[in-house]
């Protein structure tokens, strides 16, 4: 009788096998395999619905959060921009293979590196489906095979993506295998994979804090930590008020409910009365509520039409994930910088400023993967920034930093060519 660990097991030795198939394969057939998922998105766009519906109808059933939900939801539109985005994938150099460092010792032996695939990366995530096409894309494309594990609350919609993508990249001749789904929704299953040290090279966890925290303390491989938001902009003194308007209220407005959204807007004492009431008149309109600390209720108290309420300590560091923001006024750079190295979770953090000493001192001395002067954190995205998506957005300092994309699915090893030299 087969057990759902065997299973684990013969998925893992299957993607292991396949990885080292994918590893020799040309950029020509990896990018016909990225292709033929794109033109499936479109084709098989209501098989993918039809699932997805299952799922989005189960959760609102189960009472999942609006965000949740919102991350589950899969749509035309949303299924449209995941076929851009592997074409957009497509088009990015293939770093397999890339020689670089190159150099000619004194002894005649020239060394450099070259880039190789990292193996097999195993994916554990929640409510998101279209995760299931960006870290397979990034993969096929970087030579590494791929384990995904999916949440229970997607697992229709998964299974079709996953299906999808399989049934694509063997029609361009790369092995089904490299690409596992793990249909089973059990949590056993999450433990065995935490201890396949042999099988899974890299392991990326995608969801909320709790899984991200148990997989970084129990797996036995490297493990890619972020996805946690709490993101910060500061509206300096020296701000162009009508950019800030704008800035903080795409941060906070356009997508709620992703890491890269603002949750804490810190503003400078010298602009807060002009510029408060502009930016909560704007949040008002789409329905934001904000959690103002004394000096900051006390500016835009006697306005009508605001969701105010008193802040609490719980309210700094937290990633709201809604329509919800906290408001501070503070009298200094430094009193920013103090409450952004205090709070933030090292993930997004903006200044807006006209003052260029400010700014380059934002950018020197706050510690987090991305930071932005006069722009807004919601471009913290690998598609945004260049990398046609991204397998996950790390807050670690180790290996990757920020949106991974294709380089940062690679390894490299030393290679050194020589005419007879030996060592004395």
């Amino acid at each position: 009788m087969t057990t759902i660990t065997d299973e684990m097991e013969t998925k893992a030795r299957a993607a292991k096998a396949a990885s080292r198939q994918l590893a020799k394969l040309s950029t020509q057939v990896k990018n016909q395999a990225l292709l033929n998922i794109s033109e499936a998105l479109k084709a098989r766009q209501e098989e993918v619905l039809e699932a997805n519906d299952r799922d989005y109808s189960q959760g609102e059933r189960e009472d999942l959060s609006e965000a949740l939900l919102d991350r589950l939801l899969l749509n035309p539109k949303r299924l449209e921009e995941m076929a851009k985005d592997v074409g957009s994938v497509v088009s990015l150099p293939d770093p397999v293979g890339e020689v670089f460092d190159m150099r000619t010792l004194p002894n005649g032996l020239q060394a450099g590196k070259r880039r190789v695939p990292l193996g097999v990366i195993g994916a554990i995530y929640e409510s998101r489906p279209n995760v299931t096409i960006d870290i397979a894309t990034l993969c096929l494309k970087s030579g590494n095979a791929v384990i995904l594990r999916g949440g229970r609350e997607a697992v229709h919609s998964n299974t079709a993506l996953a299906n999808l993508v399989r049934d694509s990249i063997a029609e361009a001749g790369v092995p089904r295998e490299a690409v596992q789904f793990i249909e089973n929704t059990d949590h056993k299953l999450v433990s065995q994979m935490l201890a396949m040290k042999g099988a899974i090279d890299l392991l990326i966890p995608r969801g909320g804090a709790d899984l991200i925290r148990r997989v970084a303390e129990e797996a036995a491989m490297p493990v890619v930590t972020g996805g946690i938001g709490v993101c910060h902009t500061y509206v300096d003194k020296a701000a162009d008020p009508d950019k800030a308007v704008a800035i903080a209220y795409n941060a906070k407005v356009q997508h709620p409910t992703v890491c890269n959204a603002l949750d804490t807007i810190l503003v400078h004492s010298k602009i807060a009365p002009a510029y408060l009431p502009r930016i909560a008149r704007e949040w008002a309109k789409a329905g934001v509520e904000m959690h103002c600390d004394r000096r900051a209720l006390s500016i835009l108290g006697p306005l009508e039409g605001l969701r105010l309420k008193p802040s609490t300590e719980d309210d700094w560091g937290k990633e709201f994930l809604s329509l919800v923001a906290a408001v501070r006024v503070v009298d200094s750079l430094e009193e920013a910088l103090e409450h952004i190295e205090t709070y933030g979770s090292g993930h997004s953090e903006a200044i807006i400023t006209e003052d260029y000493s400010a700014a380059m001192r934002f950018l020197d001395e706050v510690d987090a993967a991305a930071l932005f002067v006069n722009a807004s954190t919601r471009f913290t995205d690998g598609a945004q920034l260049g990398l046609g998506a991204e397998v996950a957005i790390s807050t670690s300092k180790m290996h990757a930093r920020g949106p991974m994309g294709l380089r940062e699915l690679t390894s490299y090893k030393w290679i050194v060519l020589g005419t007879g030299q030996i060592r004395t």
